[in-house]
């Protein structure tokens, strides 16, 4: 419990840290927009001044800083237009591409040699086919520049006004969105270093697990062959009744070895009669757990076949069963129903006890996860794994509460009992 809250604070804490990140780039980065907006407002004015100047002063004097002015605007789109709102000039719209700019070119010079009008028509043709569309390009621009908000730029000469307009430059619109780009590629970086850490996590774990699994069957083995040694020296001395009950507990040891076994390797599926199996269970369960345990088995069809490992199925069926008798302190009801669909079969476990906390609910499966005061945490994550790794299934808490207990669902892939 104490690890499990910690870990939770951790990652509360650093979602917090990715929020302030987050926020604190958008604000730096929208205050960054506004002064160099701002410096680009100031830059279009300065613009405005020369070009009067060029158009309203005479044809002496040294028009140098204005020209210099004009041409230094290499990045503002700007359209200049007079008060019948005919574009008179613009710069920086970007329209035509390489091969445009050489139609245009060569439509030009077929312009002012009327002899090759004839042999170049089709030139001609896309040459005025591209003029058309660039005056609609930049119609649709004015109209977006003028739904934008920013105030023209007013040039008054004697009896002739003319207002330039003008949109933010590419450096100013990146820089808008490089905070989406920012948090994007931080995402994007995070969620695939959490997959890579995640997948080598589980990777370890799986180690450890078919490690122990392997362990402990090589440990059980060796008492096994010792107590069959010592059940044929006891058969001599007629000693029936005794010999029946070590039998019983030896055929449960070799069970248990059997299932830890196969853990850490593919196991045999083959097709059982899932009611079967359930029925199996829970009669050893009543036997071996406290007798205020009712267990209630709800099932339609006495026929059910799904290809599974009997051995495991039922390991799962009685951790479940286990950890159902300790929520409800050894006192209360067990409902397990099997029900099929089209494609798959399910096994609900449903008890009277206490329900999971909700803290808990979603790392219920993680191995070292339990909500008993003593315990490993280690029988669900098993099972987890026994039902959607080795039989393509799925294990999960279907509902939990404090008032109706728990309710955990196997789901298995369907098999016909002919197959």
């Amino acid at each position: 419990m104490n690890i499990y809250s910690q870990k939770q604070i951790w990652k509360l804490a650093l979602s917090l840290l990715a929020i302030l990140i987050g926020v604190a780039s958008l604000f730096i980065t929208g205050r960054l927009v506004k002064e160099l907006k701002e410096e680009e407002r100031k830059k279009i004015e300065l613009w405005a001044q020369a070009t009067k100047q060029l158009v309203s002063s005479s044809s002496q004097g040294d028009f140098s800083l204005a020209i210099t002015v004009i041409s230094e605007n290499t990045n503002i789109p700007v359209i200049l237009v007079d008060e019948c709102d005919s574009i008179l000039e613009t710069r920086n719209m970007k329209f035509f591409s390489s091969a445009d700019s050489l139609i245009l070119s060569k439509h030009n010079t077929i312009k002012h040699e009327p002899y090759s009008l004839k042999k170049d028509s089709l030139i001609v043709k896309q040459g005025e086919k591209l003029i058309y569309s660039y005056k609609k390009f930049l119609r649709k621009n004015l109209r977006e520049i003028r739904k934008g908000g920013d105030e023209p730029i007013e040039i008054n000469f004697v009896g002739d006004k003319q207002w330039i307009y003008y949109k933010d430059s590419e450096l100013l619109n990146n820089l808008r969105y490089y905070p989406i780009y920012q948090l994007l590629f931080i995402t994007v970086f995070v969620f695939v270093g959490y997959m890579v850490f995640s997948s080598a996590r589980k990777s370890e774990q799986n180690q450890v697990w078919a490690g122990m699994a392997k362990e402990t069957a090589h440990q059980i083995a060796t008492p096994l062959s010792s107590l069959m040694a010592w059940i044929e020296l006891i058969k001599h001395n007629d000693n029936n009744d005794m010999v029946f009950e070590m039998q019983k507990d030896l055929k449960r040891l070799e069970t248990i070895a059997d299932r830890f076994s196969k853990i850490g390797s593919k196991p045999k599926l083959e097709s059982h009669n899932i009611v079967l199996i359930v029925e199996k269970s829970i009669k050893y369960l009543k036997s071996r757990l406290s007798q205020n345990t009712e267990f209630i088995l709800n099932n339609k069809n006495e026929q059910l076949f799904a290809s599974v490992n009997k051995t495991l199925l039922e390991w799962v069926i009685e951790n479940i069963c286990k950890n159902a008798v300790d929520a409800m302190q050894g006192k209360g009801k067990i409902s397990i129903s099997v029900l099929e669909n089209i494609s798959e079969i399910q096994i609900i476990i449903k008890d009277t006890g206490k329900g999971i906390d909700k803290i808990l609910i979603n790392d219920i499966f993680k191995p070292g996860v339990t909500s008993k005061a003593r315990g490993w945490g280690l029988g669900l994550s098993l099972s987890k794994r026994i039902i959607e790794d080795y039989h393509t299934g799925k294990l999960y808490i279907k509902e939990s509460n404090l008032k109706d207990g728990t309710s955990f669902a196997i789901s298995l892939p369907k098999k016909s009992q002919t197959t």
